[in-house]
């Protein structure tokens, strides 16, 4: 599979032909230099209601049709609006044919419309686990999400203010011994702006990965 970060919260999955969207914060968003015409997706995952996160949904889902997967109360919404949804709870997974989607907790308020509560994802894709921590503070069942197996591959935020700060991530880091992590959800507005380097201070060495914005890498 091929995966981009494309800056803040916005990844993309490339897998068995499916164009695969994560809170997809386009329009706005002052790092990718992607824009609504360059994608076409297949499904659209969404950590929760904020706009930051939610971005262009309801575009990109008429364009393609696409199904967007997120937290039940949040994806009944969009349900009543048209688009085509998965929507379970806590703890609840969809099974589709390029992989597995896991709704977990995250620490989070969601003051928007839709309303839901803020989610956690766990993919399971290729036999590999990623685990999308969304916006969180710092918690200890995060060392839950690899229990049954390793996670390959962690995003974890650091923006601080409104999730975890770069020590508090460094820590999480720690509890969840993921092979590979990937900070972000940072420096796009003010509150969050942050030194990288005060996050990886503190994380081993062999988890350390560096995405480049817009730029895809294999797992």
């Amino acid at each position: 599979m091929k995966i981009t970060w494309h800056g803040h919260a916005f990844i993309e999955i490339q897998v068995a032909g499916k164009q695969i969207l994560i809170d997809p914060f386009i329009t706005g968003n002052p790092f990718t230099k992607t824009k609504l015409e360059d994608f076409n997706p297949d499904y659209i995952l969404l950590t929760h209601s904020h706009h930051d996160h939610v971005g262009d949904t309801e575009e990109l889902a008429k364009k393609s049709g696409a199904t967007i997967v997120t937290e039940m109360d949040m994806a009944n919404d969009y349900a009543q609006k048209g688009f085509k949804v998965e929507g379970p709870n806590y703890g609840g997974t969809v099974h589709f044919d390029w992989g597995d989607v896991k709704i977990i907790p995250a620490w989070h308020t969601t003051a928007n419309v839709p309303l839901g509560m803020a989610t956690g994802l766990a993919l399971t894709i290729e036999g590999k686990l990623i685990y999308i921590a969304g916006d969180t503070g710092l918690f200890s069942d995060m060392k839950l999400v690899g229990r049954k197996q390793q996670i390959d591959l962690a995003f974890l935020p650091i923006g601080d203010y409104y999730t975890m700060g770069p020590d508090d991530a460094a820590y999480a880091a720690s509890l969840i011994e993921a092979k590979k992590v990937i900070p972000y959800h940072f420096n796009t507005f003010p509150p969050i702006k942050q030194d990288v380097n005060d996050f990886w201070k503190d994380v081993p060495e062999n988890m350390k990965f560096t995405a480049e914005i817009d730029k895809p890498f294999e797992l």
